[in-house]
């Protein structure tokens, strides 16, 4: 998985070598912020990406990631652990 916000200009650009050498590897690419640059913008939009977060942030030390990662970190827990409406068995009660 390529995340497109640590060293918010470095990642997106191997995102973008990535995906016009491969491009099916799009689909393990996901945007943990977008940087206030200006050229990490026009990176996402051609990427068609949507960042998990948001905050201005022009650090460069991977910032962006650090804050993202726990978003998508419950996120794969919610998708593991929680249970459907089928799997709790109220699915016919609806």
């Amino acid at each position: 998985m390529y995340s497109v916000s640590a060293r918010a200009g470095l990642t997106a650009a191997a995102a973008l070598a990535a995906v016009a050498l491969a491009p099916d590897a799009i689909a393990a690419c996901f945007a943990g912020h977008r940087s206030a640059e200006p050229g990490h913008t026009v990176t996402l939009s051609h990427l068609g990406l949507r960042p998990l977060v948001d905050l201005g942030l022009r650090l460069g030390e991977g910032t962006g990631a650090v804050l993202a990662l726990p978003l998508v970190q419950s996120a794969a827990r919610a998708l593991r652990d929680v249970a459907t409406f089928d799997s709790a068995g109220v699915a016919d009660k609806l």
